[in-house]
């Protein structure tokens, strides 16, 4: 019988475990490969939700958790917690031997697990590398882990074009769409009376999604614009039902959250989460009347749901958007306008650029092909 090969696959926040989510359970069913899920990030702190129950709920068994956050959000907190991230992900790798690493984005938790790969001579796979997102270092993040990855996963032709622009081998680049969306075929969502009952609050006449992350590029600009968003949002009527999650771990996360629970404390039509887990993230974005704030869901995800998605700022300024989103900077003034304008946006012959909801075959074809085959680890960087 031949050996499995053995596939590491490396999540370290809810958003990306997401969109992973289809991609691991193809790899748990394929007979010829050996899943290997290292967990790590914010799947394990409290504040953003504990999520690694979420994973082990699903089933997935954890080959290996990398502990690695640590409590402060500044540079230096983000630098040493990138510093144990890499011991953690090298630990991982010397006691799994994973014929492949896969992983996922731009964080920085997933810049570790590719150094540790590269130092390990293991082949690494990527999965939307090329994409552009000029208000964030992980701008510099996502382009490092492209020069680091053998094999190139992106979610549509532009991304490919940049990825070959910088020196890829076209014949490792493979437009497979963006995984998220395979959530449209293969998951149940709730219709509006479970989700309620999930949520444990009713929703609205209208409802809003809204999530906000750090600026990272503009760390000091960070809260003064939620706070812009939030002054925008508090002139809404009371039917109107906010539903908020909090930001992720970057630089300067904490501060928004601590800022955006003060706000929300006495409304009686906001609510936040840490974590909605994606079936009630999904469902409710399927049921709200517009997606809120500067998270890539609202490009990648909102569209096929035929929602509108108001982006705020520049943190996803590049990236490749439909139709049914609004560009807005990030004052009150721009932001309630941007809001009354969805009101009245008709998304329903929108059609999403990131590919057809069927990209977790795409991928784990890809993977495999990888692991079997005699891949050399040398580059050679290719001239357009």
């Amino acid at each position: 019988m031949t050996e499995r090969k053995k596939i590491a696959v490396v999540t370290g926040s809810r958003a990306e475990y997401g969109l992973l989510y289809w991609v691991l359970r193809d790899l748990q069913a394929a007979p010829d490969l050996e899943l290997q899920l290292i967990v790590t990030g914010m799947h394990m702190a409290p504040e953003f939700g504990m999520t690694v129950r979420q994973i082990e709920q699903d089933g997935f068994p954890i080959a290996r958790r990398v502990e690695m956050l640590l409590s402060s959000d500044t540079p230096g907190g983000v630098a040493k917690s990138m510093a144990l991230g890499l011991i953690g992900m090298s630990d991982a790798i010397e006691s799994c031997r994973p014929d492949v690493m896969l992983v996922l984005g731009d964080r920085f938790e997933i810049l570790a697990a590719a150094q540790a790969a590269m130092l390990h001579n293991v082949p690494l796979a990527h999965i939307a590398g090329g994409d552009t997102t000029e208000g964030a270092f992980d701008e510099s993040i996502r382009h490092a882990i492209t020069k680091m990855a053998h094999l190139h996963l992106v979610t549509n032709e532009l991304s490919a074009r940049r990825v070959r622009q910088l020196g890829e081998d076209p014949a490792s680049v493979q437009v497979v769409g963006s995984p998220g969306l395979d959530h449209l075929h293969r998951l149940p969502l709730l219709d509006r009376a479970a989700l309620e009952a999930a949520l444990g609050v009713a929703l609205g006449q209208r409802n809003l999604l809204v999530t906000f992350h750090p600026v990272t590029l503009e760390p000091e600009e960070g809260v003064r614009q939620q706070e812009e968003l939030l002054t925008a949002l508090a002139t809404l009527p009371l039917d109107t039902v906010i539903w908020c999650t909090r930001p992720n771990a970057d630089t300067g996360g904490r501060s928004l959250a601590q800022a955006l629970d003060q706000w929300a404390a006495g409304r009686v039509n906001v609510h936040v989460f840490s974590s909605l887990g994606q079936l009630r993230y999904l469902s409710l974005m399927a049921c709200v009347n517009a997606v809120v704030g500067n998270s890539s869901s609202g490009l990648y995800e909102a569209p096929s749901f035929k929602v509108p998605t108001v982006n705020i700022g520049d943190r996803q300024r590049g990236r490749t958007a439909p139709d049914s989103v609004i560009q807005c900077e990030p004052e009150r003034g721009a932001i309630a306008a941007a809001l009354e304008q969805a009101r009245s946006m008709d998304c329903s012959a929108v059609l999403n650029p990131y590919g057809d909801g069927h990209s977790a075959p795409r991928i784990v074809a890809a993977v495999r092909a990888l692991a079997t085959a005699n891949t050399s680890l040398k580059k050679t960087f290719h001239l357009l």
